[in-house]
């Protein structure tokens, strides 16, 4: 419950008082008129005691009494009316509204903090002291609690204005006060006049109202001077004849009016009368309840209590607590004639009527500071003299006659204790009671007497007496039935107990629910049990028991008053939240209630206040119906009372979250919000364009895209893909063009890439990196593409949908970055609601005049600008036109026009969070987005690419040729065309030299896109190729080409067609390729300095050939054509058929076979198929046999090592000439650049021995690896040139394509297929550096090619066995050393073959003469051994049984290793 600024004692004390009545003639009205008051009055700012007053009890003991109020009001025979007292009541509530301006009040619950903005007081509740942490300091350094003041006044005038009743006489007159002025001819008369009209108001028995406590009223003559009038000596003889009649303990002389009229206008006086007086000037019956509400709204702040505008939501109109439309005039649905603008029109003339009612009237202007104090003593000297001895008097009175009716004894006090102490009779209980609430008692009753008696002693804070009193009054009262008796009995016995002195006795809660119960239920009086009710809430509160305070004030609501229902639902919340563990959602759920009433009993300000402290709890837990039916109500309440700001921010939160409302309520929620806002708009005049809730604004998911449109595909042409809206962000895809852009840009930095890089970002997002500002180009379109969501079920249509913008322009031609000239914005053209919003020679603004949305539909808009000035461009949001999706209603274009309304949504962007440094890491801090303030640049070059012939499915191997078209579509020449790809060995332009004949696509539509020579097969044409001419330099192929340009630029509109040959790739499957397109401009920009254009193709490779080598040494140590030793080798090709489509290629002809290196060449081609070419059809295979030899060193130039030798073995009769484009191009680029060839390792291990200084002569193990390598490789690779014969569409096509075989190791088989690598495993992570591996050892089959050997012997032989029994035949031995070292070499002779196999088929001989050898053979050295081979029989015989070893000379701790036998050598020893 709310904090009072009284404790309860006195709120309770100051209830009760002793009533006074005024009797005043004319002429002493006349003088108390002169200060604007009347007697009544005048004395009630002094009625409340400073002093002790003492009375005696029957008992004899002293009563003290305290700060004693007495009430002094004047008779008034009219018996009020209950309409009058809700009036009454209605007003004081309504007037009375929190102050505006006060400082706000927080009061932390549990996990709340409620912002209460009452007047406060300090918290006076027990455990204070214990939540005195909770609550939040102000500036004062006090702590606070919530008061309710509109509460208190109520409670006071209800209080006030209760109507005296015939079962109590706490409210009955005990004295009355007969005022007559000095000015009187005959005073005394008049006090005779006025006590007779006194007497017969009481005894005549015409006047049922006032009630007076007992027959033998105290009546007190007051003899009233005015001190202006002077004449004090004659007052004072008057005085002593009333004296004399009346006595000095009766009468009073009162001066006041020490100052006149004239001079009390310049000296400023206190008025101590406005506390009490202006509380009671609307009970002026000609201020109605509606002037005083308008006189509220326009008197007190807009602002309420608590009233947060950034915190609302709504309800459905089909709640319980919907409000009443019919109190709500103006709005849509219920008046539609009555708008805000009558509504406004119609506030002043009613404060008009009630100005005369509310302004300050000067009081008390004839009285001074002593006439103040003559007043406060003549009260005293009435109370104590007059008042309290009567009381007194009239006790002892009543207890004697008490005590003598009864028979009792002497003192009520021991008459109680008898009565108390015997048994007890069970009290029956309300339901057992018969309905006796009717029952009267005549006015001499015992059972009234005691009552009276109990009336009095609580009158005079004699609490002990009283309640001794009040429970054997009830005793009787509940013997009788008489249940309304006793439930005054009950209640003041209650309210006796708890004021009692040192609490004798606990307070008897029960006694106050059985009153209530009683006053509910049996009599039906709803006032008496309202105000027993509010005071057991007000000593339950005072007990910390706010539980059961709140239980109580739950019960008394009732239908038939909403305001009394209103007030205690308030009070019960606030009981909730001032529990020891507070209760903050039954606080809320009942501030919700006590709103809903308010605002039926009329009350808009209160129920504004109650749903908006409400609101504090349920906002942001996810209970959205009751937001949203709160939001709504303050909406509306708002809008009531004319604060459309707060009321269109209320509605406004209502479609920010996600709403669970059914789609009708939902449209009614919009229809409302359009017509506040728009009445708000009408009112406002021009004014900056407030923020629209609907559609929800994604301003995150904002892309930006700069570029320029463009165009379609013509025809064969297929445009640059580039990067359009419609694609979807890759990260991983954004990484790889930057780094395709890192490659072009540091080929035209000189192979660095500069610190001032900025990758070429065209479509910018949530993420990209945009902590710089972009740069969009001047006469390009800048695009805005903004994400909109409805979250309603209802359709929204949205118009004249447009960018907010502000632009800075800038000259960048000047110095220092450039130079700032002026700031330009469309927000007043936007504010306008036109449909042109921009300055079009600064920044053309596209403006979509349609956008609808589906219910709960997420859509995207592409706004577009055109800059065509230089500067800084920010994008601000977006304006538009909010209308309902129903637009095609039956009230036709009026209401549509009704409910549209003009707003803006701001885009703003929240940067990435920053994670680098220790202090972003320990705080939460966010860096910039700037996708939104882009840079506007001069004029770029604009560069569209297109293909032409550009297939989408290859062959592996396949070669096409394609044709590229670049158009420069800007008005800037652009230079330095360059592009890069991720797959280099696709594509190629040619070389510098290749033959670009035929120039155009539909002259090489049916030609070979190789070079061809017509010759008939022969021996192999060789030709001489320099890696340079290619791109490829030191052994690196580089992945960037340069596109040659005629002069270097490509002028304004203009076009340039280039050759592109494609090559499929080796692996089958869809390969996707990316193309990056590099240009800059001829002048040279400080912002931008290069331009890219981005172009992905998918190809689909289908299978073709399959190609697998082996290259074989040799037996022939020595050829006539050749002086080279070592300088053959045989090299069999196998080629298979693998494609798989039937229907597609028919077969497969192998036209040519080419090699190239810079050590071997292809010499001879041993075909068994004379001089046709293979052919393959599908699934098939075939081999072919070619001779090898060494280069001639006079076939190439001084630099032989860079050059590359071409040799072509044509099949057929026509010659593909290898060494020129594309063949050429496609082998230098058959790998990637991360992957050198073997060879460039191995002369790079070369150059290394040399520059470390080593010789053959002292060789490490990496010359030793070296060398032995070297033995074993051959660096040969293979081309394979095919053409492949289709059928399509009934035609036959030819295909062309070259496959590649690098063979690299004698002996070893190698494919044209790279074979997939083995899935890595897992590597534990090392802390340690670890010890260098050892350097690895030759293996036995690198070793085993150190020496080629070859036995030379005739065929047949012919001896006469019958003659000669032993064969001795002559056999040369040739050993031929194969690498750059010395090597030892051991023969040995004694071997023989033990395999049984060798045994059946050859017969057995042996060697004579030395039979083994060891040797040292020079680098490449040839060494003739003779032997002796001796036979014993004629047959056929193996001679290959020599087993050789070798190792290199200087190696000592290498052992020698078996060397690679050759094939059996077979002689036939024929006997004769």
């Amino acid at each position: 419950m709310a904090q009072c600024v009284q404790s309860v004692q006195e709120f309770i004390q100051d209830s009760f008082v002793p009533m006074v009545a005024v009797l005043c003639s004319e002429d002493a009205e006349r003088v108390t008129r002169k200060n604007n008051l009347s007697f009544p009055e005048l004395l009630r700012p002094f009625c409340r005691l400073t002093s002790e007053g003492h009375l005696r009890d029957p008992n004899n003991q002293v009563v003290v009494v305290k700060g004693l109020r007495i009430s002094v009001t004047g008779i008034n025979t009219r018996p009020p009316k209950t309409t009058d007292l809700h009036k009454l009541l209605s007003q004081v509530v309504s007037v009375c509204q929190p102050p505006e301006g006060s400082p706000a009040n927080v009061i932390t619950a549990g996990d709340y903090d409620l912002n209460i903005s009452d007047r406060l007081v300090k918290a006076s509740v027990p455990w204070y002291s214990d939540w005195k942490e909770t609550l939040t300091q102000l500036s004062s350094s006090k702590h606070y609690t919530a008061t309710t003041p509109w509460f208190e006044t109520y409670r006071e005038n209800f209080l006030q204005s209760m109507p005296a009743s015939e079962h109590e006489f706490l409210n009955h007159y005990l004295a009355c006060m007969l005022v007559v002025s000095s000015r009187e001819a005959v005073p005394t008369e008049q006090f005779l006049k006025l006590s007779q009209e006194q007497h017969r108001i009481q005894h005549s028995g015409e006047y049922t109202h006032p009630k007076w406590f007992i027959p033998n009223t105290l009546k007190y003559y007051v003899l009233l001077h005015d001190i202006s009038d002077g004449d004090e000596q004659s007052v004072e003889s008057v005085y002593e004849d009333v004296k004399q009649r009346y006595g000095t303990q009766g009468c009073y002389l009162l001066k006041i009016n020490s100052r006149s009229e004239a001079t009390s206008a310049n000296e400023q006086m206190p008025d101590p009368w406005s506390q009490y007086l202006n509380k009671t000037s609307i009970h002026n019956p000609e201020l109605d309840e509606e002037s005083a509400v308008n006189n509220a709204v326009e008197n007190i702040g807009a602002e309420e209590d608590g009233f947060d505008p950034a915190a609302r939501d709504g309800f459905s109109e089909t709640h319980p607590l919907q409000l009443d439309q019919s109190t709500d005039a103006g709005y849509p649905g219920n008046k539609p004639s009555q708008s805000v603008i009558s509504t406004e029109m119609t506030g002043p003339q009613k404060q008009a009527s009630v100005t005369p009612h509310t302004t300050a009237t000067p009081r008390g202007t004839c009285l001074t500071l002593n006439d103040h104090d003559r007043i406060r003593q003549f009260i005293q000297e009435f109370t104590f003299r007059g008042l309290l001895p009567h009381i007194e008097k009239n006790i002892r009175q009543l207890n004697d006659q008490l005590v003598s009716r009864k028979g009792l004894s002497r003192s009520l006090f021991s008459a109680t204790k008898k009565l108390f102490g015997g048994g007890k009779v069970p009290e029956k209980t309300i339901a057992e009671l018969k309905n006796t609430a009717g029952l009267l008692y005549p006015s001499e009753a015992p059972e009234l007497q005691i009552r009276k008696m109990a009336d009095l002693c609580f009158l005079v804070q004699h609490y002990e007496l009283a309640y001794n009193c009040y429970h054997t009054a009830k005793k009787d009262f509940l013997s009788d039935q008489a249940m309304l008796y006793a439930a005054g009995a009950l209640e003041m016995a209650a309210v006796s107990a708890f004021l009692q002195s040192g609490a004798p006795r606990p307070y008897p809660a029960h006694y106050m629910d059985t009153a209530i119960q009683t006053y509910r239920d049996v009599c039906k009086n709803m006032l008496l049990a309202e105000r027993c009710c509010l005071l057991s809430a007000e000593i339950l509160k005072s007990q910390a028991k706010y539980s059961d305070a709140a239980t109580l004030l739950i019960k008394m609501t009732s239908e038939d008053s909403d305001l009394r229902s209103a007030l205690l639902l308030e009070q019960a919340a606030h009981c909730f939240i001032n529990m020891h563990s507070p209760m903050v959602r039954k606080f809320a759920f009942h501030m919700i209630l006590a709103g809903h009433r308010f605002s039926k009993a009329g009350q808009k300000r209160h129920a504004l206040r109650c749903y908006c402290q409400a609101l504090q709890v349920y906002k942001g837990k996810g209970w959205s119906l009751a937001e949203d039916h709160i939001n709504f109500t303050i909406g509306r309440q708002s809008f009531t009372l004319r604060q459309p700001e707060n009321a269109v921010a209320a509605f406004r939160h209502i479609f920010i979250n996600d709403s669970t409302q059914s789609a009708v309520q939902q449209a009614a929620f919009l229809r409302e919000y359009l017509y506040v806002y728009k009445s708000m708009t009408q009112l406002s005049g021009e004014s900056p364009l407030p923020q629209l809730p609907l559609p929800c604004l994604h301003s995150s998911q904002t892309r930006v895209f700069f570029g320029h449109e463009r165009r379609l595909a013509e025809g064969e042409k297929q445009a640059a893909t580039h990067v359009s809206l419609d694609q979807e962000f890759d990260r991983d895809l954004s990484h790889l063009w930057r780094e395709l852009e890192e490659r072009l840009v540091a080929l035209a930095n000189r192979g660095a890439v500069p610190i001032t890089f900025q990758p070429s970002q065209c479509c910018l997002n949530s993420q990209t990196d945009n902590l710089r500002n972009p740069l969009a180009v001047m006469e390009e379109p800048i695009i805005v593409e903004v994400v909109f969501r409805n979250p309603l079920k209802v359709p929204l249509a949205l118009s004249a949908l447009s960018l907010l913008w502000k632009f800075t322009l800038k000259d960048f031609s000047g110095p220092h970055g450039g130079t700032i000239l002026e700031t330009i914005t469309n927000e007043k053209e936007a504010a306008s609601s036109k449909e042109t919003t921009a300055p079009n020679d600064i920044i053309d603004t596209q403006v979509i005049p349609e956008f609808n949305m589906s219910p709960e539909e997420t859509k995207v808009a592409r706004l577009k600008l055109l800059p065509h000035k230089t500067g800084e461009l920010h994008v601000l949001g977006v304006v538009y036109n909010l209308g309902t999706g129903d637009v095609g209603n039956s009230e036709g274009s009026l209401a549509s026009d009704l409910m549209c309304v003009h707003g803006q949504q701001n885009l703003e962007i929240q940067g990435p969070r920053l994670n680098m440094t220790k202090e972003e890491k320990t705080s939460i801090r966010y860096g910039p987005d700037h996708r939104l303030d882009p840079i506007v640049t001069p004029p770029m070059p604009l560069l569209e690419v297109f293909f032409i012939n550009f297939p989408t499915g290859l062959l592996c191997g396949e070669i096409r040729k394609a044709w590229v078209e670049f158009v420069n579509v800007s008005a800037v020449p652009l230079a330095g065309l360059r592009v890069a790809s991720t797959h280099p060995e696709f594509f190629t332009f040619g070389s510098a030299t290749s033959d670009l004949t035929p120039v155009t696509p539909t002259a090489a539509e049916h030609c070979s896109a190789y070079k061809t020579v017509a010759t008939p097969p022969s021996v192999a044409a060789v030709t001489l190729v320099s890696p340079a001419a290619f791109g490829v330099t030191s052994g690196y192929r580089a992945a960037v080409a340069d596109i040659p340009l005629t002069g270097g630029v490509l002028g304004p509109g203009e076009a340039l067609q280039v050759p592109l040959w494609l090559r499929g790739p080796d692996q089958e499957g869809v390969h996707e390729i990316n193309f990056l397109f590099y240009y800059e401009s001829t002048e040279k920009r400080t912002n931008i300095s290069h331009r890219v254009l981005r172009h992905t193709v998918f190809i689909c490779a289908s299978r073709s050939l399959s190609v697998r080598a082996t290259a074989c040494r040799s037996n022939t140590l020595h050829s006539r054509e050749r002086e080279e030793k070592n300088g053959n080798m045989l090299v069999f090709v196998d080629v298979e058929n693998i494609h798989t489509s039937e229907a597609g290629v028919r077969e497969f002809h192998i036209v040519q076979v080419s090699s190239s290196s810079r050590h071997w060449r292809l010499h001879k081609c041993i075909n068994p198929a004379g001089d046709k070419d293979s052919k393959l059809a599908s699934r098939e295979r075939g081999k072919l046999c070619f001779r090898v030899i060494r280069c001639r060193k006079d076939e190439a130039s001084s630099g032989e090592a860079e050059k590359y030798t071409f040799s072509d073995l044509n099949l057929g009769n026509e010659q593909i000439v290898s060494s020129t484009t594309p063949c050429a191009d496609f082998f230098f680029r058959r790998s990637l650049p991360s992957e050198p060839r073997r060879g460039v390792v191995a002369s790079g291990s070369a150059s290394q021995m040399r520059r470390t200084g080593l010789t053959p002569q002292s060789v490490t193990d990496d010359a030793v690896m070296n060398i032995v390598r070297k033995c074993s490789e051959v660096d040969l690779d293979i081309i394979v040139l095919w053409k492949a014969y289709v059928v399509e569409d009934n035609k036959q096509l030819i295909l062309e394509g070259q496959l590649h075989v690098a063979l690299q190791t004698i002996s070893k088989e190698a494919c044209s297929l790279s074979q997939k690598e083995e899935t890595q495993e897992m590597v534990l992570l090392k802390f340690k550096p670890d010890v260098p591996p050892p350097v690895s050892k030759p293996s036995l089959e690198q070793l085993s090619h150190l020496i080629k050997t070859c036995l030379h012997y005739p065929e047949s032989y012919d001896h006469p066995f019958p003659q000669k029994s032993l064969c001795m035949v002559p056999v040369t031995l040739m050993l031929s050393n194969c690498s750059m070292a010395q090597v030892d070499v051991i023969i040995d002779l004694r071997h023989k073959t033990t395999s049984p196999e060798s045994l059946e088929v050859h017969g057995s001989f042996t060697w004579l003469g030395q039979t083994q050898y060891k040797l040292q053979l020079q680098a490449q050295e040839v060494y003739r051994l003779s032997l002796k081979a001796c036979f014993f029989q004629a047959g056929v015989y193996n001679l290959g049984t020599p087993r050789v070893f070798a190792k290199l000379a200087q190696t000592s701790a290498m052992c020698e290793t078996s060397q690679q036998s050759a094939m059996p050598a077979l002689i036939i020893i024929n006997s004769i």
